[in-house]
């Protein structure tokens, strides 16, 4: 299973989601791979030293370096980073023109797909090439919704996108689920956003919404997920929740 997660919108969670719900797969003793390709690189940082990186997802997906040789294994036994470095900010630039643009990731991951058992996608806050090319190697799309007033402003876009991407590139791209962030319960304000966005959603909104925490905002300044850093908070409890829900819908 390749899942993306993926929100044009920053600040909603994208990046978390992708920590922790690998995280939490690797923990269940599942073997997966984390791909980093949002070019700030925070997923990656996470669970690498940069300054000890060399070559990146941008090597394999502009240079065609093979993507076995830039894959570092993590502290979690059953985790492996695709890392990311700036460098993938000039990606679509460097992709102007090519006629495999769209399908580079799709084509660079099918060496490495047979070793895991999951995969999962950590996107830029972008409905750029990036995006795109990760949404194509999916099977299945994750979206991070902040729980905000502006909540769902944005994501007619990035459906539309989706639609577009089911026409033709992926047919077979499934939404896997919404992910409701940065909750908060106690307020009617948070309750009244979680109706509008089941409304649009439905069922495919998980039953898990993750809340507001410090220690999610913690753990990746000391290159861990919330499981390691604070494994009694209600973040663990509710990225693990997250991760027994994915693992029952696919």
């Amino acid at each position: 299973m390749i899942i993306t997660i993926a929100n044009q919108k920053g600040g909603v969670g994208k990046t978390t989601t992708a920590i922790n719900l690998a995280a939490a797969l690797a923990h269940k003793g599942v073997h997966t791979l984390l791909i980093d390709l949002d070019p700030q690189g925070n997923s990656t940082m996470s669970f690498v030293d940069q300054h000890t990186l060399g070559r990146s997802m941008y090597d394999v997906l502009v240079e065609g370096v093979p993507m076995p040789d830039i894959i570092r294994p993590t502290h979690l036994e059953k985790l492996d980073v695709a890392p990311s470095r700036i460098a993938l900010a000039k990606l679509e630039n460097a992709l102007v023109g090519e006629l495999d643009a769209h399908f580079r990731l799709k084509d660079r991951i099918k060496v490495v797909v047979p070793s895991y058992e999951y995969i999962v996608i950590d996107t830029p806050p972008t409905l750029g090439l990036i995006t795109v090319n990760a949404m194509v190697a999916a099977t299945h799309l994750l979206i991070p919704i902040q729980s905000s007033y502006f909540a769902l402003e944005g994501t007619d876009d990035l459906l539309e996108t989706v639609e577009k991407i089911k026409v033709r590139a992926n047919p077979d791209l499934q939404l896997l689920g919404v992910l409701i962030t940065l909750h908060d319960r106690r307020t009617v304000l948070a309750r009244d956003i979680h109706q509008q966005i089941s409304s649009v959603f439905g069922d495919k909104v998980f039953h898990t919404a993750v809340t507001r925490s410090i220690r999610l905002e913690e753990s990746p300044a000391y290159r861990t997920s919330i499981f390691e850093h604070a494994p009694q908070s209600s973040g663990a409890l509710e990225y693990y929740a997250l991760c027994e829900e994915v693992m029952a819908r696919v």
